[in-house]
């Protein structure tokens, strides 16, 4: 009914798993597309994992930023977005792929960085830039570059609202970009499209939720449960890219 290669039952825990992150992303902030793909790495072909993963994000946080338009900087996303374009035109034409033990280390270790260090200045032009650059390589080997991202948004300042909106627009560019990527490399995606639209619809229905939590949270609320939810997934990523040492 949804997708041949995986049968129903593996299906419907998937969109259920979709609605549950997209909820927790829309709360919270972040982790949500980490989870998400955590989960369907131990369903998923291999071959799919990261290409399916990335259309069911861009609705993710296509619908995120539908419901919060008001709130995105619409001045970082140009030039993360040119960033972004390089990245994964960068990323794409590596046949050969980037260690993945180091790979997460380095992505664990730039987090932790970013989010404790003393002071955090407003981000220029440039390092939005090189920013998008940076991930959208990263997220054609490593799938979900949510939380790197986000250590670039919260540099930014922003409240609560402004924060979760403009992520999910820059997300939702960098997926796009992805999935483009992977399509001008021959992943064929019409055989998941069932499974994708039945995940976008539950991660939609999550995301809806999310945000009447979002509401009642305060800005310093909502920002020390960042910091802790992106330390929590940055030591994640170290203890995974260790044991592949």
């Amino acid at each position: 009914m949804f997708a041949d290669a995986i049968g129903d039952p593996a299906a419907f825990a998937l969109i259920a798993a979709s609605a549950g992150t997209s909820f927790f992303t829309a709360a919270f902030g972040i982790g949500g597309g980490v989870l998400l793909l955590a989960i369907m790495g131990l369903i998923l072909p291999t071959h799919a994992l990261i290409p399916v993963h990335g259309v069911v994000q861009i609705g993710s946080n296509a619908g995120r930023m539908a419901i919060m338009i008001r709130q995105v900087r619409r001045s970082v996303l140009l030039p993360f977005l040119a960033g972004s374009v390089i990245g994964a035109v960068a990323g794409g034409s590596i046949a050969i792929q980037l260690p993945p033990a180091w790979m997460k280390i380095g992505l664990g270790l730039f987090i932790l960085i970013s989010v404790w260090r003393p002071t955090a200045s407003a981000l220029a032009p440039h390092s939005l830039f090189l920013g998008g650059a940076v991930s959208s390589f990263l997220t054609m080997f490593f799938g979900a570059t949510g939380p790197f991202v986000a250590t670039l948004v919260k540099a930014l300042h922003l409240n609560r609202l402004e924060h979760v909106a403009t992520h999910s627009a820059c997300m939702t560019a960098q997926h796009g970009i992805k999935v483009a990527a992977f399509g001008l490399l021959g992943f064929a995606y019409a055989p998941w499209l069932p499974l994708i639209l039945a995940m976008i619809a539950s991660g939609f229905v999550g995301t809806i939720l999310g945000r009447q939590l979002l509401d009642r949270l305060k800005d310093h609320q909502f920002h020390n449960l960042l910091r802790i939810i992106l330390t929590l997934l940055a030591l994640r990523l170290i203890h995974e890219g260790w044991r592949l040492l």
